[in-house]
């Protein structure tokens, strides 16, 4: 522990980043141990928020310790690691949930509380799902930063594909490019994602569509009319499906009408997804593509029913026809008896 040997003590956070990277930054040396390991993590970090700041000589931000912590070093696939998926929300609070900190930095807090109530938040934390996305996933790793107003629709787009596409060749988009406005969280928040659902389409209560427009406009026709067909598929599938539960409560052939609505439930997934394009006609088309495969699914449980009422009918006229041969031939039999005797 001498100096003569190298020691340095406890490093200085300013010194950290530098110490960790005469390892990590070497390529020659990491290939010896980790050779898929990137090594322009600091690189990377002296472009983040943290990296500048640090770089002018703020020592409250963090630094490679604060998130890989002193010691306890492990790989982000180790569930013990402080960096692992599950882990690297309560990691980020730590620093960002601490009031008088960011405080004194300008920043705001509460983005932890917003996004364990989130889909994605509960996705990871309630269901441990390691897909869904962490803070990371949106504001990267060493080189860590808010996304900005070009990037944000790249960034949701990195899993909600089709939806970004679908987005990006709007006029809206145009529009919120040259407004400066944030594509995706105009709608849908920031760390406080709700699971999307119908009504914030339309003109309802919980439509987000008239944040911005109001009755008479070309927004406000295009979300009535995006409104009108995802309502009128979601009427025929309901019908479909009290069908099915009756079909299956009678034990008819529930099967053909099962695969159907699954058919047709995926033109509803492709129409809500279309939603993006902010053209009735072209999600109208999907939702028509839905509604002609719910009701052959209909025609098919009606069929069917109809099927079970006759066989039900003629069961019941069987049955009692049976009924009276048998009182019949009890009475026949008892009159030859009477007559034996």
């Amino acid at each position: 522990m001498s100096e003569e040997a190298g020691f340095i003590g406890v490093p200085e956070p300013a010194d950290i980043p530098e110490m960790c990277g005469k390892c990590h930054s070497d390529i020659e040396y990491m290939r010896q141990y980790r050779p898929r390991i990137s090594t322009d993590q600091v690189r990377q970090y002296y472009t983040s928020a943290h990296g500048k700041r640090l770089r002018e000589g703020n020592e409250e931000v963090a630094q490679c310790a604060s998130c890989h912590t002193a010691h306890a070093v492990l790989p982000a696939n180790d569930g013990r690691s402080s960096v692992h998926p599950l882990r690297v929300p309560d990691m980020c609070n730590t620093c960002h949930g601490d009031g008088s900190l960011m405080q004194r930095h300008g920043l705001k807090t509460g983005q932890y509380d917003d996004y364990v109530s989130s889909v994605h938040g509960v996705a990871l934390l309630e269901r441990q799902d390691t897909g869904s996305p962490a803070c990371n996933d949106c504001h990267g790793n060493h080189g860590a930063a808010p996304p900005g107003v070009a990037s944000i629709e790249n960034v949701c787009g990195m899993c909600h594909v089709s939806n970004a596409e679908f987005f990006a060749s709007t006029e809206m988009a145009r529009a919120f490019h040259e407004q400066e406005l944030h594509g995706c969280e105009e709608c849908h928040g920031i760390h406080s994602v709700s699971k999307t659902t119908d009504d914030m389409v339309g003109i309802g209560d919980n439509s987000v569509c008239l944040d911005c427009h109001e009755e008479g406009d070309d927004g406000y026709r295009a979300a009535t009319g995006i409104q009108v067909h995802l309502d009128s598929l979601l009427t025929v599938q309901d019908s479909a499906r009290l069908q099915l539960d009756e079909i299956v409560r009678i034990g008819m052939d529930d099967v053909e009408i099962g695969f159907l609505l699954r058919e047709s439930h995926q033109s509803l997934i492709k129409a809500r997804t279309a939603v993006h394009t902010f053209d009735p006609d072209r999600v109208g088309i999907l939702t028509r593509e839905g509604i002609a495969v719910a009701q052959q699914a209909l025609m098919i449980a009606s069929t069917e029913i109809s099927d079970y009422r006759m066989r039900r009918f003629g069961f019941g006229i069987a049955t009692l026809l049976i009924t009276v041969l048998t009182v019949a031939l009890y009475f026949k039999i008892k009159d030859i008896e009477s007559r034996k005797g």
